[in-house]
């Protein structure tokens, strides 16, 4: 048994497909297949059950991977702790829903610490957190609660989510709306499963009302120049009031109550955090509570 059969494992196991795992592993398929059948061999028992070209791990398998998943991730942050002690400044991981949700808190960062490499990740929730377990990355920077076992998060920041429509809109001029107002309102908004949508989607069925989506995409960033367009009207934060678009935009309360996001930095408490991951926490901290954005 070596790390290379663990892995190839590991890998077999996510995909429950041998030429999926082939393929992301840069092997023929054959060289899997052995691989797997010595590790069997090895262990003494069977650690999937076959189905044609799919396979899905047993409980044997199951149990196993257990195990395989603790020890390579410790032998991974070992690695990292290496890496970043030979570097001096080290290096972060960053994934976040959008990109402009951090641009600012980016170039503060990067000014004030030159010394680390930072990489960032456009993720959704799902992806955050299967990037924090494989330690692809480590900080998220999440709209919406990310679940899962010894995750941990620390708030950045609360700001009110506001209506965004066009110059000479008929609700340009108000400065609140009930939300039974915008029934059959053409909407622009993100896919399903963005913070915006998913709580766009909560207050329209408390509300009752069925707002027409004319416009939606996985660009976030997009939505408030598709508003000034005129394409439709959109819940956007209250930070994005600072986004230079085309054209003027009107930005009036919702007169709902929990009509706001949160935005919380979330890392895996299991894991080593390295410390330009630390340094850069308590910078975003120290950011979103110094710039934090009201109406």
């Amino acid at each position: 048994m070596d790390l290379l059969a663990l892995r190839c494992f590991q890998v077999v196991a996510r995909h429950g497909h041998i030429s999926r795992a082939a393929e992301e592993l840069r092997v023929a398929q054959p060289s899997v297949s052995r691989t797997i059948a010595r590790l069997e061999a090895e262990l003494g028992v069977l650690l999937f059950d076959r189905r044609g070209r799919r396979i899905h791990l047993n409980d044997h398998g199951a149990a196993f991977l257990r195990r395989v998943d603790r020890a390579l991730r410790e032998l991974d942050d070992g690695k990292r702790e290496l890496a970043e002690l030979a570097q001096g400044g080290g290096r972060v991981t960053l994934a976040t829903e959008t990109l402009l949700t951090v641009t600012d808190l980016l170039a503060r960062f990067r000014a004030a610490h030159p010394e680390v490499e930072i990489r960032v990740r456009q993720s959704s929730v799902d992806a955050m957190v299967r990037r924090l377990r494989t330690r692809e990355v480590d900080l998220c920077v999440a709209s919406q609660p990310l679940v899962g076992p010894g995750l941990v998060s620390e708030p950045l920041l609360r700001e009110e989510v506001l209506l965004a429509v066009p110059e000479g809109h008929r609700l340009a001029g108000r400065d609140e709306v009930p939300v039974s107002e915008l029934d059959g309102e053409p909407f622009v908004t993100p896919s399903r499963g963005h913070w915006q949508r998913v709580l766009a989607e909560r207050l329209f069925a408390q509300a009752g009302v069925e707002p027409v989506i004319v416009c939606e995409g996985d660009e976030p960033g997009a939505v408030v120049n598709l508003v000034a367009a005129g394409m439709g009207v959109a819940l956007l934060p209250a930070m994005a009031r600072a986004s230079e678009v085309r054209a003027p935009l009107r930005w009036v309360r919702l007169a709902e109550p929990g009509c706001h996001r949160e935005l919380r930095l979330v890392r895996d408490g299991a894991a080593h955090h390295p410390a330009a991951a630390r340094l850069f926490g308590a910078f975003a901290v120290h950011h979103f509570g110094r710039t934090a954005t009201g109406v």
